[in-house]
């Protein structure tokens, strides 16, 4: 389908919701249950698609977790069962199976048939819970097509079974079993009434659990995937607990030093963990989580982490003489610079700002941590001189390079589009309004001549690079200013980077990385989705990160002409056309190779052209970070381990 003709189908849709008609008492409409959910899936599980059905698991996992982080689960197991149902089991105490007095059902009826309620509001059945909603097992519930429920407790086996969140039978007591065996287990199907996608991704699931793990110290989480012959299985196991989650995260990388630093305490009623080791990177890579939620926009807890290591680190600086009396204290920015950090705090009644969960914003938690923290790295740094000089002395080149990226930071805001003309080879669009235009990245000259031509002047702008663009995985903010595509960049875009960046100023509703379909044009666009990725992420999250999708092949025959994009589409049509030797298959290795009017109807006209959305898993945002250091970092190993793993998955590669 088109671009045109998805913008018309919503516009079609938004017509047909179109008002018509009275609005009385009579409209006004109760739903009962679990309906509501079911009516408005997206409202509890975020949305419908992928990240909507693995939601449902990480629900049901979360509560055996929040038995964990009682003292009272040691494991857990996730499997994938033959008919995409998952089975979550856990050895915790089991969801109680009394009577509730207040409702007049089971326990455990209550749990999966009704919103918010749980063990996690009356203060006794857990100290500390990441499912605070009490939505979790009932959301589930609602959203699955079968339910059932398996309990341990007490000596006894209860079961019950659910059909789209009704109970299709009272709580049954199916028998005896050992006092030593208990916990729950839960098999649900999701709904195909519900969800667009049905098929679960292991993955997703794997790199979810892997965290979960990391953040339960000693927690055993075992995925198993019944689904392929032979069985995947997964085992995730942390004694070390996030000292071996900094550990992941570094694995793309050279740590400067042994040892992981890791500060534990509490204070305030709140637990704090934090562990961090400096990497030889360019980028801070920390990560907040609160009761095992992550938090991706920190909060309180994150500020009092950077308060602490900039004040211990200048006292200690300013201690030994490495700092000298009319320097400037080393900021918060230099002394994080490839620094890898994990902070968990685990809180009675964490305030969220929103149901989101995205930021924290209890007081407590910037005391606590800047407490534990300040007391812990101040012992660590005494004992560990020369890690402690490393660090400040590296802090101080990092200053340094701070201070050159500002004056070319202030040479970009002075640069020639601020007075009306255009920087590089930029050929910038004629329409002003950022809302119709898009600008195409385009490597060499060749490409960007064709581009030109065929281009719509009024709204695409055509910028051409000059080979392949600098590794901002491996240089320092002042470098990475200094490099002259770079600086193009940022000045066409008009946004600014990092602290300075604003999405509002954006000039383009599109930037569209149009390569060559070979391995140089696939280095160069992870070159620039490297450079998206680090210092203006928010494009991507936003939505306007775009590949461009050029043929592989042009097939002529009898003057007309064919285009296919990967190896399948080619071999459908010439079973289409016939094989023969009428037919003339040309191999495109360059956009150069195509005329303007070809590189027009293939890969820039809006209405024939295949576009990729670029997306940030903004859920396992450290995944990300570690594939990002492994792949364009130095470290060769890992990034070997990285591409056997993956070849399977690659297509159209040139042998």
């Amino acid at each position: 389908m088109s671009e045109k003709e998805i913008m018309e189908v919503q516009e079609n849709n938004l017509a047909d919701t179109t008002v018509t008609g009275e609005y009385d008492a009579d409209n006004i409409q109760v739903l009962e249950g679990l309906e509501a959910v079911r009516k408005r899936p997206g409202m509890y599980i975020g949305s419908t698609s992928e990240r909507g059905l693995h939601h449902l698991v990480y629900e049901i996992v979360d509560n055996a977790v929040d038995e964990a982080l009682a003292g009272v689960c040691t494991e857990i197991r996730v499997t994938v069962n033959p008919d995409n149902s998952v089975t979550v089991e856990d050895n915790g105490r089991g969801i109680p199976t009394g009577i509730n007095k207040q409702q007049g059902v089971s326990a455990v009826e209550l749990v999966f048939c009704k919103l918010h309620a749980g063990g996690k509001f009356g203060g006794g059945g857990y100290k500390v819970s990441g499912g605070l909603h009490g939505v979790g097992a009932s959301v589930v519930n609602a959203l699955s097509e079968h339910l059932e429920v398996t309990i341990r407790r007490e000596g006894k086996i209860h079961f019950q079974e659910y059909q789209r969140g009704k109970a299709l039978c009272e709580l049954t007591e199916l028998g005896d079993c050992p006092e030593e065996e208990h916990g729950s287990k839960i098999t649900f199907l999701p709904d195909p009434e519900i969800f667009e996608v049905l098929e679960f991704n292991f993955s997703v699931l794997q790199n979810r659990l892997r965290e979960m793990a990391f953040l339960t110290k000693g927690l055993k989480i075992i995925l198993t995937d019944l689904r392929e012959d032979p069985v995947k299985e997964k085992t995730f196991h942390y004694e070390g607990g996030i000292r071996e989650f900094v550990q992941y995260i570094n694995r793309g990388a050279t740590p400067h030093y042994e040892e992981i630093m890791y500060f534990e305490g509490e204070k305030n009623q709140v637990m704090v963990e934090v562990s961090m080791q400096h990497n030889d990177g360019y980028n801070e890579s920390i990560y907040t989580f609160v009761n095992n939620v992550n938090t991706p926009e920190g909060g309180t807890h994150l500020e009092g982490f950077k308060r602490a290591i900039t004040r211990v680190f200048n006292d200690y600086a300013r201690k030994n003489k490495i700092l000298k009396e009319k320097e400037d204290n080393l900021s918060g920015e230099d002394l994080r610079e490839g620094l890898a950090a994990i902070i968990s705090v685990k809180i009675e009644d964490p305030q969220f700002e929103g149901q989101t969960k995205q930021k924290l914003g209890n007081s407590e938690a910037r005391t606590a941590v800047e407490s534990v923290v300040s007391e812990q790295l101040t012992y660590f740094l005494e004992q560990n001189p020369q890690v402690a000089k490393f660090i400040c002395e590296k802090g101080l080149l990092a200053q340094r390079a701070r201070e050159a990226a500002r004056k070319a930071r202030e040479a970009t805001r002075k640069s020639p589009l601020a007075s009306g003309s255009l920087p590089g080879k930029l050929a910038d669009c004629s329409d002003k309004d950022p809302k119709n235009c898009e600008i195409f990245i385009v490597e060499g000259d060749s490409a960007g001549g064709s581009a030109k031509k065929a281009r719509i002047r009024k709204t695409q702008a055509i910028l051409p690079l000059r080979g392949k663009i600098l590794n901002v995985e491996k240089a320092r903010i002042d470098r990475i200013l200094g490099n002259a595509e770079i600086r193009t960049m940022i000045t066409a875009f008009g946004t600014g980077i990092h602290d300075d960046f604003d999405i509002s100023k954006l000039r383009y509703d599109k930037i569209i990385i149009m390569t060559d379909a070979d391995v140089d044009g696939a280095h160069i666009a992870t070159l620039l989705l490297t450079f998206f990725y680090r210092f203006m992420p928010e494009l991507i999250r936003q939505g306007h990160v775009y590949l461009a999708k050029p043929p592989l092949y042009q097939v002529t025959r009898n003057k007309k002409v064919w285009y296919a994009y990967s190896d399948e589409e080619l071999n459908r049509i010439m079973l289409e056309i016939g094989r023969d030797n009428q037919n003339k298959v040309q191999r495109y290795k360059g956009l150069g190779e195509m005329d303007a009017s070809q590189l027009w109807e293939t890969t820039m006209d809006p209405n024939t052209r295949i576009l990729s959305r670029v997306l940030i898993d903004d859920e396992n945002p450290q995944d990300l970070d570690v594939t990002f250091t492994t792949l364009m970092g130095d470290e060769v190993e890992p990034r070997r381990e990285f591409i056997e793993t993956n070849a399977r998955y690659a297509t159209n590669i040139d042998i």
